[in-house]
């Protein structure tokens, strides 16, 4: 170790994890400066995760190899003690928060450790020092707010508040901005500068890497479990990051593509829907077309309806009032996902680990859950067949496994999408929809999804794809419907479309003759 510890607070020395059959980590060394940012960079099943679940506690000392220093000191944390690390002043902001909803602000903030004196909680005391902890960090929220009432963003700052409300000295990121508006990502990046600013040192770890060149003051790089490089943010590009990433240099970001449209197969037409308790009406009249063998891309701001409509089309959400669905021009009623998966239509939805996988399960039931009377004999299922068609599946999509029995929540979460495409695929739709498909997916598996798509295309398929990055939207559609407050407000062929024209339909503002003006 190096004996100069006045610039650095944490040092990783020759970190070496190993799981059965799987060397997660492998002599990973770098050095974290005492109040940086530091990305870490990498694609899904790179170590990112495992060196953090180190670092917070998750693996105790003993599981690895190599010694982690902290303050000078060797970092010992005991199996499964997260407690431990948070004492020492290590937290973690996890993608899916652990707040509760129904609390308050401060209650959250201060669970578990709340101000007790003789006749209970000293509320005025907790909502006081939850005040003065927000107004250190600037953080635009009010102690005594109900989480649930709150935007995702303010709720993540109660998540970041709760961390240092621990005195963290080092706060973990992980993905902090995948279900943010571009609002709050700018209100997360002055928080960062502020942490900053206040000494505190952050992991930042994402898979949009423009963030790292916006925030970042070092960058390291890992792939396949090793360090390619720790440097400066300053002396990198987004080109080289992507060639340290991947292990070669990508020249296009999209695949090229040869799809040849054919006929209208499926149409949407004049949509209305009330949510799921009837409550509320969340689509306001929605058409859209998509023809064989080609993409459809739906673009549009965070509760612009775009969710709502494809889960009201498969049948999972919303109550349809008037309007149809129609497949080969037959109207269409779809009450569950089953009805849509025997119809012909399959859904890879926005957030897997709650509506595409059951991750307690192994990789082979995932993929051939839904699918299971391809396989059905006599009173019992063919499990050969199915263990062959689930492998050709993990094979054609370059799943990354020890193998098909292990749980699919030890796989990366590029792999995870993965199973959950193979096992809509293998329903063999004639209609594809995808929302937000590479979310939290890493460089080079974003590349693998978009060649499946084309390749899909290519062979007939019609597919929907709902993106959040405009990029994807333009790099990978044959025409774009724009959706704004629950409606279609216009459906763009890809040659006529930009990122300007876009944001004004989904933020309903027309443009003519360079006047930007509300409508």
């Amino acid at each position: 170790m190096n004996t100069d510890t006045t610039d650095y607070i944490l040092e990783f020395e020759n970190v070496t994890k190993r799981f059965p059959g799987v060397v997660a980590l492998q002599d990973v060394s770098f050095k974290v400066r005492r109040g940086e940012i530091h990305g870490l960079c990498g694609e899904n099943g790179a170590g990112k995760s495992t060196l953090m679940k180190i670092l917070s506690g998750v693996y105790p000392s003993n599981s690895y190899e190599g010694t982690v220093w902290y303050e000078g000191k060797e970092l010992r944390l005991e199996g499964g003690s997260i407690r431990q690390a948070t004492n020492q002043g290590i937290a973690t902001v996890y993608q899916e928060l652990t707040l509760i909803p129904t609390m308050t602000v401060g209650e959250n903030i201060h669970l578990g450790k709340e101000p007790v004196e003789v006749y209970g909680i000293n509320w005025d005391r907790l909502y006081a020092d939850t005040r003065e902890l927000l107004t250190q960090y600037n953080l635009d929220i009010q102690p005594q707010d109900i989480l649930q009432n709150l935007g995702v963003g303010k709720q993540q700052m109660t998540e970041i508040a709760k961390a240092l409300s621990e005195n963290a000295q080092v706060l973990i990121l992980d993905e902090p901005t995948s279900a943010l508006s571009e609002a709050e990502i700018d209100k997360l990046m002055d928080i960062l500068d502020n942490l900053r600013d206040h000494g505190v040192t952050c992991f930042y770890i994402t898979h949009k890497l423009e963030e790292f060149f916006r925030i970042a003051d070092t960058i390291t790089v890992l792939r396949d479990g090793q360090v390619i490089t720790s440097q400066p943010t300053e002396s990198l590009s987004v080109e080289r990051l992507v060639s340290y990433m991947v292990g070669r240099e990508m020249t296009e970001r999209f695949p090229s593509s040869k799809h040849v449209p054919g006929e209208v197969i499926f149409e949407v037409e004049d949509l209305y829907a009330r949510e799921p308790t009837g409550s509320r009406e969340v689509l306001h009249g929605v058409t859209l077309d998509v023809r064989r063998g080609e993409i459809l891309g739906i673009a549009g701001l965070m509760g612009s309806g775009r969710t709502e409509l494809v889960m009201t089309i498969f049948g999972e959400y919303g109550k349809i009032t008037s309007g149809s669905v129609r497949l080969h021009g037959k109207e269409l009623h779809l009450k569950n996902s089953r009805q849509a998966m025997l119809a012909g239509i399959s859904l890879i939805p926005e957030d897997r680990k709650r509506h595409g996988l059951v991750l307690m399960q192994s990789v082979l039931k995932n993929i051939s859950l839904p699918n299971l009377d391809q396989f059905a004999g006599f009173m019992r299922i063919d499990s050969d067949a199915e263990l062959a068609a689930s492998l050709e599946f993990a094979n054609s999509l370059s799943i990354k496994a020890p193998n098909l029995n292990v749980p699919v929540d030890s796989l990366s979460g590029g792999n995870q999408q993965k199973v959950v495409i193979s096992k809509w695929l293998m329903s063999k739709p004639e209609v594809l929809i995808l929302d937000d498909p590479t979310r939290g997916v890493d460089v080079g598996a974003k590349y693998e999804i978009y060649k499946l798509m084309n390749d899909l295309a290519e062979q007939g398929m019609a597919i929907i794809m709902i993106s959040s990055e405009l990029e994807e939207v333009l790099g990978m559609s044959d025409r774009v419907m724009v959706m704004c407050e629950g409606r279609s407000t216009e459906t763009l062929d890809i040659k006529e479309a930009t990122e300007e024209r876009i944001m004004a339909l989904a933020t309903n503002v027309a443009t003519e003759n360079g006047v930007t003006e509300t409508v």
